[in-house]
């Protein structure tokens, strides 16, 4: 197994926004003109391929479950990343619920979520998160939250709040979640510790990209600190699976990519998922290539033979996005 490049550029500090009033959101030029990692803006646009088209479903079921969050004053990731997959999703009643707020810290140069100084966490919201899972009758739920470096434990207590709440609403749920990086002096300790009585049963953090293209992609994260966050969480619960998630197209070689895979590998990490990134808006970082369908299942396969329990490889693959499935394929779930 290759070693972890030591060449890569410096990591940008965390930087959080104070001047802001707490709750007001930077998007598009707003948010990224005040990126301090620069990136390519000459590259010219690429004209998406047939296998990036996505079909909309009919009827309104879009719109009522946006109508039930609303009324529930829950966010989803799926809207706030502007996920391609939203209306399949949503046709479907199944959603990847975002906590703490959906204001983040950071400034990532590939996600349209929007940045700025968050509020408080709000004490009422695992209630209302469990109730409305309980209520979509979920056999499977995925939680994910902004970052949120103004927190002493990046979250943690949120998320372990959230986990109790939905267990007991609807106890013979399975629970995904999605975590920021926890990043900062003692707040990893304090993530882990606050998740030892609660753990879900996957836990997933993303590395998104490859270790070259951090500082121009995650400027405020770090390569090394991700992939021990997901090694010391196995370590810590041997019996939950670990996963994680990259983009391509933005700049990263084949090579790259398989030497991310096998870092992934040598920290213990079981599950991968491997989608095409799409820019949000002009604003974001530009596609620098579409990888075609037969090289992500080249990936796939080079995934697998590398030893993930599962290996989800394709153009429109996500994160969340079939995550039940993914599990039951793991292993986590008894029926799809």
């Amino acid at each position: 197994m290759s070693e972890i490049s030591t060449s890569s550029p410096k990591i940008i500090p965390i930087t959080v926004v104070s001047g802001a009033p707490a709750g007001e959101k930077q998007v598009g030029n707003d948010k990224i003109a005040l990126n301090r990692a620069g990136f390519d803006t000459a590259v010219p646009t690429l004209r998406k391929p047939s296998w990036i088209r996505v079909r909309l479903p009919q009827g309104n079921a879009v719109a009522q479950l946006k109508a039930r969050l609303r009324e529930n004053a829950l966010v989803t990731v799926c809207e706030e990343a502007s996920c391609p997959n939203i209306h399949e999703c949503f046709s479907k009643g199944t959603a990847t619920f975002m906590i703490l707020g959906e204001v983040c810290t950071r400034r990532c140069s590939f996600c349209d979520v929007a940045h700025g100084r968050p509020v408080a966490p709000d004490p009422l919201e695992p209630a209302r998160l469990a109730e409305t899972i309980r209520d979509m009758r979920l056999k499977y739920v995925v939680i994910t939250s902004v970052d949120r470096d103004d927190l002493r434990d990046g979250g943690a207590e949120h998320f372990a709040a959230c986990i109790r709440a939905t267990r007991h609403a609807s106890p013979n749920i399975k629970i995904e979640i999605l975590t920021p990086d926890f990043r900062g002096k003692g707040r990893m300790e304090r993530a882990l510790e606050v998740l030892k009585d609660f753990p879900p049963d996957v836990f997933n953090h993303n590395l998104e990209t490859v270790p070259h293209l951090y500082r121009e992609v995650r400027p405020g994260a770090d390569y090394q600190w991700s992939l021990d966050l997901l090694k010391r969480f196995k370590a810590q619960h041997p019996g939950v699976p670990t996963k994680s998630g990259i983009m391509l197209g933005l700049g990263e070689t084949w090579d790259q990519v398989i030497e991310t895979l096998g870092d992934l590998r040598a920290h213990d990490v079981e599950m991968i998922t491997i989608g095409q990134y799409l820019q949000p808006t002009p604003h974001h970082h530009p596609v620098v290539r579409y990888w075609t369908p037969e090289e992500f299942e080249a990936l796939r396969e080079a995934g697998e033979a590398m030893g993930f329990h599962h290996v989800a490889s394709g153009p429109l693959v996500r994160s969340s996005y079939h995550a039940d499935l993914q599990a039951h394929a793991a292993g986590v779930t008894e029926s799809a």
